[in-house]
């Protein structure tokens, strides 16, 4: 056997693993893609609207423009007036439910529980829950209901206030269904309808995903997505 094959075999071999792990190293890059969701739309074509704007990666960009969740000016569990600064810069996940509500609202609480504990120490995520009966669910009540799912105070918010407000809010600004069947209905969780959805809004006020609050599983693609859009920020 000659030396210059020798040589070529003892090459292969050493290049192989490392190769191996280069390939390996891309694989396992983040290539996860969060979308965004509810585009604006111009109302003389019925066709998306586009803009100049900053994209995931802080680039400036053409690319079509979406809509932002809103602001509002309500009440905490603890009699505090909040408004839109409260999720200035911040991720936030966000639900409607009431106390009463005996149904899917214990089920969405716990799972917001899990999400809570599992961002605890992430100070760029808040959570909210938005009453659909604040007639009722007062701040003494809210923080009674906040208690029971261990609420950490400046993570998770109950908010309460003005009705139209929060059912403005729901249907224009997270674009999910809330309807108020009066009292003829008699029972609570027959008179308020809300959905189960959850939704992960980012630092910009854009809908990033609609998650079903009642399913362990789509709690876990909550968790894993707003886990990406961390990723996402911290690269800007």
């Amino acid at each position: 056997m000659s030396k210059k094959f020798k040589a070529g075999i003892l090459l292969v071999v050493l290049a192989v693993p490392a190769l191996f792990y280069i390939a390996l190293k891309g694989l396992s890059e983040n290539h996860y893609k969060l979308r965004k969701y509810i585009p604006v739309i111009d109302s003389t074509t019925g066709e998306p609207k586009y803009g100049r704007q900053i994209n995931d990666f802080g680039q400036e960009v053409e690319d079509t423009l979406f809509r932002t969740v809103g602001t509002f000016n309500l009440i905490d569990q603890n009699g505090k007036q909040v408004n839109g600064a409260l999720v200035n810069d911040k991720i936030h996940i966000a639900a409607f439910f009431f106390t009463r509500c005996g149904t899917i609202c214990p089920k969405i609480s716990t799972q917001l529980s899990r999400v809570q504990d599992v961002f605890r120490d992430q100070k760029s995520i808040v959570l909210l829950s938005f009453s659909v009966d604040p007639q009722h669910d007062t701040p003494a009540v809210m923080q009674a209901y906040a208690k029971k799912y261990d609420a950490i105070t400046g993570k998770w918010y109950f908010l309460t206030g003005d009705k139209e407000q929060i059912y403005t809010l729901a249907q224009h600004g997270y674009f999910l269904p809330v309807v108020d069947k009066g009292l003829d209905y008699g029972k609570p969780d027959e008179t308020f309808i809300h959905t189960e959805k959850v939704v992960l809004v980012d630092k910009q006020g854009h809908i990033r995903g609609f998650y079903d609050g009642t399913d362990k599983e789509d709690v876990d693609r909550l968790i894993l997505e707003t886990r990406v859009l961390l990723d996402i920020y911290s690269k800007q």
